[in-house]
């Protein structure tokens, strides 16, 4: 079933219905709020209740049809017809379920939303468990067996690269009544103590100057150029994150063991070897990538971050600093309808298509930007299901990373529309080839503003943004990763304190940011509030991979005298249909390639390299 792509960034009033497509009034304008409609009109909608009674009944349909009968599908031809029916019970699914999940984001407070999620996730997984047969069975069937299908049955040839996806995880695979058994305690499990993190980080509140708010406008303070408002708004983090430290260290230890359970029972061999399979991505080549960033730490967030505090007029910043505008930055607020132009135009310049699948989520109300009380933090893009279309999520606050988070985000809308072709088994792209798209649209809207920019002070702000921006896309995830590391290794021994926790915390956020930040007594429970630790271990390297092979596409780019743009179209359009490898090879771009990466970390040393001769 589709899932969310997970908040990009947790750092960095009316909810909305499923027939809203409404807009709020705001300080920066009127903002969209999403119409949910196109997938149901409504919690109690007819077609949804006819959806789910006729999933469940074709979903008893098909394991009566198919179950144990793969073997003779394969030699009579029938095969394809069995991956047809599966395609088609898993759209249906990934329809109610990704309907479900974005009316739950929107405002995961409310009490009959909140239940109508839980009901429909068990609804799923009990239908779904009719069906879990089938992949574990195509599994089964003899390499052999299944080359004379595939090269016999040419309605499961179209299908080859899911079976090859597929049959990489044969050797993890587990007997069909232990796999029921994990499916099914999922929801009482992990999906239970996602739920659980979800809904006490929405319910919190920060205590600022008398006012209580929610997470967002909270960490929106770490922007101000007020500087007695970032330790305001440093300080209630602290305290609320403090107040709460039991039930996030029970999670946090809870969901680590729960996945060593599930990596020991399948034979994992690496704490990350889980993630690197969902990847198609090789561990030494996250292993390279990894290293590469941590040896170029001194010579970019510490050299970065050193360059600040004189900028400042500071001797060290302390950790409130380390997201807070230049002096001499704009302090006005980038309204909707500039932020829309800005992105727009950016990707009319790449390509007219491009800006047009874009204006799309503005034009049909797949958009829901304000930051209301209750709604879920941060931003993603929702692909839904391919005969639908996706959703962005936004908290949109008027900030210059906010006109970024816009471009990153409908990058991966563009890439799921595109994507949507091959189907619902192989539309979904691996979270590292995902964030290509959406760290290329930050890229080219970045550039098209740059371009645009005269004025010396501004120019030197909008270096440093993007400077901070690539430091929190890859030292920063690289550091949350290196991090995760560390926790579940640790988990291994026993539970783990939030006291140490927070010391496995301290000592990579100091690796990472280097001497002159200084990181003060209520930094070390800032890990609680990641979404991403708790909702896909091991998810945020794939930042860090995104805007690494950016850095080079965007070099292919520039140096092209055409041809780039449709290229990259099929890249997009590929979704889940080829490795990184096939996907890079039309660039002359190999990631397994170690200085593949040097490459893509010299882009973000040359913009530190040009702050640093604006200095001089």
């Amino acid at each position: 079933m589709t899932n969310p792509v997970f908040p990009r960034s947790a750092d960095a009033a009316r909810g909305a219905t499923a027939t809203g497509g409404t807009a709020q009034s705001t300080p920066v304008g009127d903002l969209p709020e999403w119409n949910l409609a196109d997938l149901y009109a409504g919690l109690d909608a007819p077609e949804l209740k006819r959806d789910l009674e006729r999933a469940e009944r074709e979903a008893l349909a098909f394991s009566d049809k198919w179950k144990g009968k793969l073997p003779v599908a394969a030699t009579n031809g029938e095969l394809g017809k069995a991956v047809v029916a599966f395609e088609a019970l898993e759209e249906l699914l990934g329809r109610i379920m990704a309907y479900a999940s974005l009316t739950y984001a929107g405002e995961t407070a409310d009490p009959v939303k909140a239940k109508f999620y839980g009901d429909m996730q068990q609804r799923l997984t009990d239908i779904s468990s009719h069906l879990l047969f089938f992949t574990l069975e195509l599994n089964r069937l003899e390499d052999e067996a299944m080359e004379q299908a595939l090269a016999a049955d040419e309605t499961l040839a179209r299908y080859r690269p899911w079976i090859a996806d597929l049959r990489k995880e044969k050797p993890y695979q587990l007997e069909d009544r232990i796999e029921q058994l994990f499916h099914e305690k999922s929801l009482t499990g992990r999906g239970a103590f996602n739920r659980l993190f979800d809904e006490t980080m929405t319910g919190l509140r920060f205590s600022v100057d008398g006012e209580e708010l929610p997470l967002e406008p909270t960490l929106n303070l770490l922007q101000d150029h007020d500087r007695m408002k970032r330790e305001a708004g440093f300080r209630a983090l602290a305290n609320t994150f403090a107040a709460n430290l039991p039930t996030f260290t029970l999670i946090t230890n809870t969901l680590a063991k729960d996945k060593e359970i599930s990596d020991r029972w399948r034979g994992f061999e690496d704490i990350a070897d889980s993630r690197h399979l969902a990847n198609r991505v090789e561990r030494e080549v996250v292993d390279a990538l990894t290293q590469a960033v941590r040896d170029a730490y001194p010579r970019i967030s510490h050299r970065y971050y050193a360059l600040k505090a004189k900028w400042l007029g500071l001797d060290r910043l302390e950790a409130w600093d380390r997201n807070a505008p230049l002096p001499d930055s704009s302090q006005a607020t980038i309204g909707w309808q500039q932020a829309k132009e800005t992105v727009l135009s950016a990707y009319a310049e790449f390509s007219p298509e491009m800006a047009e699948i874009a204006r799309q989520f503005f034009d049909k109300s797949w958009i829901d930007a304000p930051a209301r009380p209750g709604k879920a933090p941060g931003a993603f893009a929702h692909p839904t299901v391919p005969s639908a279309h996706p959703y962005v999520l936004l908290n949109y606050m008027g900030k210059p990373r906010d006109v970024m988070t816009l471009a990153h985000e409908l990058g991966h809308g563009v890439h799921q529309v595109l994507a949507g072709e091959q189907g619902a088994l192989m539309a979904q792209t691996p979270l590292t080839l995902a964030e290509t798209a959406s760290v290329f649209g930050e890229m080219l809207t970045f550039r098209s503003m740059l371009d645009r920019t005269t004025d010396r002070r501004e120019r030197k702000a909008m270096l440093a943004q993007k400077a901070e921006d690539m430091i929190n896309t890859v030292i920063r995830q690289i550091a949350f990763y290196c991090f995760e590391r560390k926790v579940h290794t640790e988990r291994r021994s026993g539970e783990l304190t939030a006291e140490q926790i927070g010391e496995l915390w301290m000592s990579v956020q100091g690796e990472s940011l280097g001497p002159a930040i200084r990181l003060p007594e209520g930094y070390e429970t800032f890990w609680v509030y990641i979404p991403h630790f708790i909702h896909s271990p091991f998810y945020v390297y794939a930042y860090a991979f995104g805007d690494c092979l950016v850095n080079s596409l965007y070099a292919v780019y520039q140096d092209a005298e055409s041809g780039f743009q449709a290229k990259y179209f099929d890249m997009l359009r590929a979704g889940g249909t080829k490795h990184h490898s096939e996907l890079l090879a039309p660039f002359g771009l190999d990631a397994s390639d170690p200085a593949f990466w040097s490459k893509g970390l010299a882009v973000i040393e040359g913009i530190i390299d040009e702050l640093e001769a604006m200095d001089s």
